[in-house]
């Protein structure tokens, strides 16, 4: 603990912390974004195994803590609902999580970032992508490879799932449950993944335990404000954060 503390200056950490409220705010608001805002804040004045592993446990718990704000009951319903994306997803994770010691960062933020933009472009022009409320097994099975792909790489498994979502106009309340749920059994692989593979050890494990604290704090203020958006506000204020984050991305891939 002591050696990680002195590894960076204090304004560091307190940035560290900034970023940890921010992203918890925006996540209690739209619902994800939050492994994004952290590896793309972290990313910035930390290395990228050290910013990866300082986002696991926050997103494990505010995930944990949006799927199961409307009951267990209804997060088992969703869990069903979606359980080859689930499936899907931990696979694909469990394998890519291995590549993170050799794949270029640039081009990890390129592969993420351009799709999300170009989604979000396309459905902000009013253009947008629909599919059908009930997929079949094979498109699902085939998103949540993607996710899981980005998701076990960068920890960031959030902009397939939402565009997913989006694209079936799920309901906002239906939305917000479904991702908490996805995310938070997406974050329980990606502990495992990454205390395989390294990542998550006894020297970054205390970097992950102190962001949890801000990361709360911003979640519960963000909740209050999501409460008071109608479905409409709720999409397109989705879209803009998809496409904020889709072109922090790339800017860090060029």
């Amino acid at each position: 603990m002591d050696a990680l503390v002195t590894l960076y200056p204090l304004w560091i950490w307190a940035f560290a912390f900034a970023v940890a409220l921010a992203a918890g705010l925006i996540k209690g608001i739209v619902g994800f974004a939050m492994p994004m805002i952290l590896i793309s804040g972290l990313g910035s004045v930390m290395s990228p195994e050290l910013a990866l592993a300082g986002l696991i446990l926050p997103t494990l718990i505010t995930n944990a803590w949006q799927a199961l704000r409307q009951g267990g009951q209804a997060a088992w319903g969703s869990l069903k609902r979606y359980r080859i994306f689930l499936l899907a997803g931990f696979v694909v994770m469990m394998l890519s999580a291995q590549l993170v010691p050799v794949l270029p960062e640039r081009v990890l933020f390129l592969l993420i970032g351009v799709p999300i933009v170009l989604f979000a472009l396309r459905n902000l022009a009013g253009q947008p992508l629909r599919l059908r409320r009930t997929l079949g097994r094979r498109a699902e099975a085939v998103l949540g490879a993607v996710a899981g792909f980005f998701g076990g790489i960068s920890g960031i498994w959030g902009p397939p799932t939402v565009a997913m979502l989006t694209a079936q106009d799920a309901e906002k309340r239906d939305s917000l449950l479904i991702q908490g749920v996805i995310y938070a059994m997406g974050a329980v692989a990606l502990l495992g993944a990454h205390i395989g593979s390294g990542v998550m050890r006894a020297q970054t494990l205390p970097l992950s335990l102190l962001l949890v604290v801000p990361a709360m704090a911003g979640m519960f203020a963000g909740f209050y404000v999501q409460d008071r958006l109608d479905q409409a506000q709720f999409r397109r204020l989705t879209l803009f954060v998809l496409l904020v984050a889709g072109l922090n991305l790339i800017r860090r891939g060029l």
